[in-house]
């Protein structure tokens, strides 16, 4: 037995921080010399990175894969640390903020989204446990997602049970999925909305609405979108081009066309 503890006893590698973030401020970010590697490994990722990213402004990062698209979202929401360098939130370094105010400010959709055992309204309402009994605004979340398209087809509507080891529970698609868990992004609300390879198993038409309705829902907040292709992201203010963890081209989807 002396060994079936140890998983439990580990201590968590990322340290919280005292500092806190103002509420219902959309804070302006910074990656300021930003070196990494994953632990365990001797490759950077990312060699001196440098760019801001202002208050309300929409982003999207673009490159192949291996670019180290997955890799810049997963340290802007502190799941690893910085090697040398830093990551501020209005100029603090995101090391010294208390971990669960970045968490707040941050609604993330995943490449590996989460797919719930549980009815619809639960699958959305999970974004934010403190308002899920809010039906109105997870209707209006999977509205803006184009989930409710296909949700009030299910017998059950937002009752519907989303998993077949269930009697009269369904099996979404793929494409279904990624709508769901886009849908539960939009509840959580938060001001900073990061997005990484939202609409991969949507087809182009309803991922057109889809975006025609994110960038007017996020008016007023700062949107991150993951991509590798161009045609996601041509309405964001700026387009960074990452090539093996470097920024070698940003501008407007029009000055970029030719990496299209």
């Amino acid at each position: 037995t002396g060994g079936s503890f140890e998983i439990v006893d580990l201590k968590p590698k990322i340290k919280n921080g005292t500092k806190r973030l103002a509420k219902y401020k959309v804070p302006t970010i910074e990656f300021k010399n930003v070196w990494f590697k994953y632990p365990g490994t001797k490759k950077y990722i990312f060699k001196n990175l440098n760019f801001k990213l202002s208050a309300g402004e929409h982003l999207a990062i673009v490159g192949k894969n291996g670019a180290g698209k997955s890799t810049f979202t997963k340290l802007l929401c502190r799941f690893y640390d910085v090697n040398k360098g830093q990551i501020l939130f209005d100029g603090v370094d995101i090391k010294e903020l208390n971990i669960q105010d970045v968490y707040k400010k941050i609604a993330l959709l995943s490449q590996d989204f989460v797919r719930y055992h549980f009815d619809t309204k639960t699958n959305i309402g999970v974004g934010d446990n403190w308002h899920m009994e809010d039906i109105k605004r997870i209707e209006e979340s999977a509205k803006l997602s184009g989930a409710d398209e296909f949700i009030k087809d299910f017998s059950n509507k937002y009752d519907q049970v989303l998993s077949k080891r269930f009697e009269g529970g369904t099996e979404p698609s793929v494409g279904q999925w990624q709508k769901i868990a886009l849908a539960r992004a939009f509840f959580k609300n938060s001001e900073i909305l990061i997005l990484d390879e939202p609409t991969s198993a949507i087809d182009p038409k309803a991922e057109f609405e889809i975006f025609e309705k994110l960038f007017e829902f996020a008016k007023n907040k700062t949107v991150l979108i993951i991509s590798h292709r161009f045609s996601t992201v041509r309405n964001a203010d700026k387009i960074i081009v990452l090539e093996k963890g470097e920024i070698i081209e940003q501008g407007t989807h029009k000055e970029l066309l030719k990496f299209a």
